[in-house]
């Protein structure tokens, strides 16, 4: 059994002029000590999916279907108050994107670990600055730092905090979104570093939501595809990346630049992401695919089986529907 499995979530905002489909039929599935990144451009759906898990959804956010299905339990079913007092920092832990704001500006970053930890767990204080200084070593900052407030430390100091804070309840999960926003590439890449070492050191599972395609493919071993709320292709991260097959993921790799490789002229995609008030018929992206074919502006594609572990929504690829 997967560690988190997402079947068929559908989450919508509220707005005066109806409802915008924010999640619209999103599967995803992460095993123990699994790393999955979630890519898309701005407005996918990637946040939105994110806080439906976390249970973190502003008044206008409705769940109209799907379960959550988290170590043997349906998330969607949990009470705010059984879901705040054995899942919520316990079992799943977040670092909220821009470190900057997410710290309290007039506690000590000890103090808010040591809080985190006795809000949630019954040990003593003495306990729990113990193993706040333990954290904070753990992730490079150093115990020495305990007594600092946030403005006294760096960026990527303030991101490994916010780390530190994450692991302060021994989770299962831990979810990341941009983690390294706002960072300098120097900065950036020790803070993916810590990430790295701890998922080997705690056999930690972890969701990563980015931008940035070179950040997953450095951390994770899986990979989804986020457009206009749902999940267009996924799979193990070397055969996502090798056989790109959705028309949107061959984009958006061929508009990353490489390192290494001939330098030529990076592509780019041409129009907008649709409107999810009203998206369009069919498959959400054909408006902006090359190939789009008059099944693609009627009929939504199924998800098919594209190889092992290896999944994509595309009328242009043949198979069974799962």
């Amino acid at each position: 059994m997967p560690l988190l499995s997402i079947e068929n979530l559908k989450m919508y905002f509220y707005t005066l002029r109806g409802w915008v489909r924010a999640v619209d039929d999103v599967s995803l599935s992460l095993e123990k000590g699994d790393s999955l990144g979630i890519a898309g451009e701005s407005g996918c759906g990637k946040t939105s999916a994110i806080l439906t898990l976390l249970r973190l959804l502003p008044r206008n956010g409705k769940v109209f279907g799907g379960k959550i299905n988290f170590a043997g339990k349906d998330l969607l079913k949990l009470s705010d108050r059984e879901f705040s007092k054995e899942i919520r920092w316990k079992k799943i832990s977040t670092v909220f994107q821009g470190a900057m704001n997410s710290l309290h500006p007039t506690i000590k970053v000890g103090d808010q670990i040591v809080e985190s930890i006795t809000i949630h767990e019954s040990v003593s204080k003495e306990e729990a600055v113990k193993r706040a200084g333990k954290l904070l070593d753990l992730v490079g900052i150093g115990a020495s730092r305990f007594d600092r407030y946030p403005h006294e430390l760096s960026g990527g100091m303030k991101q490994r905090t916010m780390i530190a804070m994450s692991l302060a309840c021994n989770p299962e999960l831990v979810v990341l979104d941009e983690p390294t926003t706002a960072l300098d590439v120097i900065i950036a890449a020790q803070v993916l570093k810590v990430i790295k070492e701890l998922q080997q050191k705690l056999n930690l599972s972890t969701l990563l939501i980015s931008h940035d395609l070179s950040m997953i493919a450095e951390t994770c071993n899986k990979i989804a595809i986020m457009y206009a709320g749902k999940v267009v292709e996924q799979g193990d991260i070397v055969s996502v990346f090798k056989e790109t097959l959705h028309p949107y993921t061959q984009k958006l790799i061929a508009a990353f630049p490489s390192v290494l490789g001939r330098k030529t002229e990076l592509s780019s995609i041409h129009g907008f992401p649709p409107d999810l008030l009203t998206p369009p018929p069919g498959c959400r992206f054909h408006p902006r695919c090359d190939y789009a074919m008059e099944i693609c502006r009627k009929e939504e594609p199924p998800v098919i089986s594209a190889g092992k572990d290896h999944y994509v929504a595309c009328w242009l690829v043949g198979g069974r529907k799962e």
